[in-house]
């Protein structure tokens, strides 16, 4: 399931709901992305979509870890939207039936979301705006799974 939301969300509450009943799973790793004040540099972050194109393209793209992890299903939440420091922007839980399929889901589907996913990222700063891009080591970090 693919979520794009301008609407905070709690990842502990999400993650416990997801995790109700689940008799079969033997793992569910997941991951939180928070917003970074960097150290008073941003007062806020900035994530754009277009809602209908960017939540087909990660739905298609999550398809992949399914037979590659052996998953059950996965939640997937992103904000859009602005966001101040210590917000939640991304929860990422994948849940297999052994741990080492579900770390790796989930580290697979970081890397995608962080270097490949259709948002674009502005980080708001005291002195103005700045657009970021994925780093050198975001696209390292994706390109080993090719």
């Amino acid at each position: 399931m693919v979520t794009l939301t301008s609407e905070p969300f709690e990842p502990g509450a999400v993650l416990t709901t997801f995790c109700a009943g689940r008799n079969e799973t033997g793992a569910v790793a997941s991951f939180t992305g928070l917003a970074r004040a960097e150290h008073g540099a941003a007062l806020a972050l900035g994530l754009e979509a277009y809602p209908g194109f960017t939540a087909a393209a990660i739905a298609a793209f999550a398809e992949a870890p399914w037979a590659r992890f052996a998953l059950q299903d996965y939640v997937l939440i992103h904000r859009t939207g602005r966001l101040a420091p210590g917000e939640a922007i991304v929860f990422v839980a994948p849940p297999a039936g052994h741990r080492r399929a579900a770390f790796e889901a989930c580290d697979f589907l970081m890397d995608y979301l962080k270097s490949r996913a259709p948002f674009w990222k502005k980080e708001h700063s005291p002195g103005g705006g700045r657009w970021i891009e994925p780093t050198a080591q975001d696209r390292t970090d994706a390109q080993r799974w090719d």
